[in-house]
């Protein structure tokens, strides 16, 4: 909890990145380096279609 006062904002944090850090987190050192990119490129992609798809337009 280092570097967060209120311990209700750092368990709202974490409750939405551990999802997203498990998303991401590929076991490396079982995969052949071209395909830990592939993998990981497509995770990517279908992150940012997914935050694209669900962003909204500011009014300003």
């Amino acid at each position: 909890m280092r570097g967060f006062r209120d311990p209700e904002r750092t368990q709202v944090f974490l409750a939405s990145f551990g999802p997203i850090r498990q998303h991401f987190a590929l076991k490396r050192h079982l995969l052949r380096t071209s395909l830990y990119r592939k993998q990981l490129a497509a995770r990517f992609t279908t992150r940012h279609r997914f935050t694209e798809a669900t962003q909204v337009p500011s009014i300003f």
